[in-house]
């Protein structure tokens, strides 16, 4: 580590720390109704949405019906992005002529399993991108259908986690909220201001916005090169806020023309965890203690900073095979040193590890370098942090809400340990809570390890296709350790709607897009049904006063507790698997070529 690089973090982290209470506030006057600065702006718009759809405002909604509503706009919305990705050859704004069953050129030809693989992903706040966005979708795909998705997905999020705290803040009622009011409300006051204002400040720092064609552009040596430009900044804006991650182009937030300058790359790291950490005080401001919305905050914060600092000096030691070789990889004033490969020159070390750490705490699957380029260690901790189900910070509302099912398994962890019956936030956490929770958690965990082991040994995942006739089979991935880490972060990634990938894998195959796609709508909807489960069970209870025995939830060891959870639940799931890919690939990487040889065979 360099000590720039360790201000460049110190300094993120401060920049989200200030940020994290005014946008809180904001967002919890947005929640309960209140007045804000942009009601005059943005009330009237409000107001027509509602018109348009039927909406009541004044209408409350058991959480079953809240749950009805957020699976009814999910399967509207599969179909509006899958309808259009297959009809994008007879639709508009496609000047690069992309279409279903053919594809110009190097392009990738949309199929119906692509289709329903991208259709998924989108609904679920995944954005797992099997396809490269500018050889593969028109413009009028990437604004209609993947950009108003990122917009509606994060809402649905962030309407969850808001009546989940309705949950915990509200006595003996049977309602939780109105889900077309909440999401209505996230996407008019929260999102697209954000998106708006974001967008203006990419454009001015050389992120291109356009509807015209890709450009032709003829190279020194006399070669003619086409270079793809499109309505770039609106895209990544909402990308980054909505903690979505699907880049308009392949190389995502790599590219300069979505991440152009290190000044961009910092704010688009800031952008990914602002939302989330915002609602971290906006809950503590609607339960009426900021020091719940504050100990959840920290809760996040150690978390991350612990992934960020193993992470970073895993990639700036570089790789001790090269050191044994004699090529230099300390940093110098000549060169950055470290494990450079797959990383961008003009982001470095620091931007490239607090990147792959923030990407991977959050639901998005954004990314400035390649994770399959990292060190073993280094690549581990954007691996671990998705097998937390992704409460570190995570995605916009999903976070939050996964959070404080983690929160009701801790306390009643503590109050097992005392012989008391559980309390968290003035509610008795009983049976019907705990059962909820451990079902989120089960069920994530479930389709990462169950779906890994069947792609590591079924001969269909390795081509797309069932061979059961044990006839040769064409397109390996990368075999020992190294493939298997690929195979457990595409499911990790996908299970935990996050997105981002160790890219060595081919997925786009008939069996990865059938199964990663199962794997987002599980991941999705086996947290938000608990979690309104638990919302509508604890709104129906009175609210318990605090006595001498309450175990107190906005100090240190109440943070100290549910960082042991989070951390436990993700150790004692995924230790194995972990050790057959990362810890097994770092020690063969600090170890001779006999022992390596050795080891490699014996594995595979």
């Amino acid at each position: 580590m360099t000590a720039s690089g360790v201000l460049y973090i110190v300094v993120f982290f401060l920049v989200l720390l200030a940020l994290t209470k005014p946008l809180g506030l904001y967002m919890a006057n947005v929640f309960e109704g209140k007045r804000t600065f942009l009601h005059p702006l943005l009330r009237p718009l409000e107001r027509l949405a509602y018109k348009l759809c039927g909406v009541r405002e004044d209408a409350e909604q058991r959480w079953t019906q809240y749950a009805v509503s957020v699976l009814s706009l999910s399967l509207a919305s599969f179909l509006f992005v899958y309808v259009i990705q297959r009809l994008q050859g007879f639709l508009p704004l496609n000047p690069m002529g992309f279409s279903t069953g053919h594809a110009p050129g190097n392009a990738t030809a949309m199929t119906p399993d692509l289709a329903w693989n991208t259709a998924v992903s989108f609904l679920t706040n995944t954005n797992w991108q099997a396809y490269g966005g500018e050889a593969t979708l028109s413009y009028f795909v990437q604004m209609a259908a993947l950009t108003v998705q990122n917009f509606v997905s994060a809402a649905v999020g962030i309407s969850v986690a808001i009546a989940l705290i309705r949950g915990f803040a509200r006595r003996q009622t049977n309602s939780i909220g109105n889900f077309w009011v909440d999401v209505t409300r996230a996407t008019v006051y929260v999102l697209l201001p954000l998106a708006f204002v974001y967008s203006l400040f990419l454009c001015a720092r050389g992120v291109p916005q356009t509807l015209k064609p890709y450009v032709k552009a003829t190279t020194v040596e006399g070669a003619t090169q086409t270079i793809p430009v499109g309505p770039v900044a609106s895209q990544e804006s909402i990308k980054m806020l909505g903690t979505n991650g699907g880049g308009f182009f392949n190389a995502n937030s790599a590219h300069p023309f979505e991440n152009p300058t290190p000044l961009t790359n910092f704010t688009e790291i800031v952008a990914l965890l602002v939302i989330s950490s915002g609602l971290t005080y906006a809950f503590g401001k609607m339960m009426g203690d900021t020091r719940q919305g504050w100990a959840l905050f920290a809760t996040m914060a150690f978390l991350c900073l612990a992934g960020v600092f193993i992470c970073y000096p895993a990639e700036g030691g570089g790789n001790p095979i090269l050191a044994r070789l004699g090529i230099e990889t300390a940093a110098t004033q000549t060169q950055p040193g470290g494990n450079m490969e797959g990383k961008e020159m003009r982001i470095g070390i620091p931007g490239s590890a607090l990147f792959a750490v923030t990407t991977t705490d959050a639901s998005c699957g954004a990314v400035n370098s390649m994770h399959d380029s990292f060190t073993p260690l280094g690549g581990l901790v954007p691996m671990f942090n998705l097998q937390t189900d992704e409460v570190i910070f995570g995605g916009v509302g999903s976070g939050l809400y996964g959070i404080l099912l983690y929160a009701i398994i801790g306390v009643f962890i503590a109050g097992l340990m005392v012989g008391r019956t559980p309390e968290y936030l003035g509610k008795k956490i009983e049976q019907k809570e705990v059962k909820m929770a451990m079902v989120a958690v089960i069920a994530t965990a479930f389709v990462i390890l169950v779906f890994t082991a069947i792609s590591t040994v079924a001969p269909m995942a390795k081509n797309g296709y069932w061979n059961p006739s044990g006839s040769p089979i064409t397109n390996f991935n990368n075999s020992g350790p190294h493939g298997f880490s690929e195979l457990l972060y595409t499911f990790s990634s996908t299970a935990e709607n996050n997105g981002s990938a160790f890219a060595g894998i081919n997925v786009n195959t008939p069996w990865y897009n059938l199964f990663t796609g199962l794997a987002m709508l599980i991941g999705r909807f086996g947290f938000i049904l608990p979690a309104l489960a638990v919302a509508g069970s604890l709104a129906a209870k009175k609210k318990v006063p605090t006595t001498s025995g309450t175990f107190p939830t906005h100090g240190l060891l109440f943070v100290s507790l549910l960082v042991g959870v989070i951390i436990v639940v993700g150790a004692l799931t995924f230790f194995p698997a972990l050790a057959l890919g990362p810890l097994v690939e770092h020690l063969l990487m600090h170890q001779g070529k006999l022992f390596s040889s050795l080891m490699f065979s014996i594995w595979s």
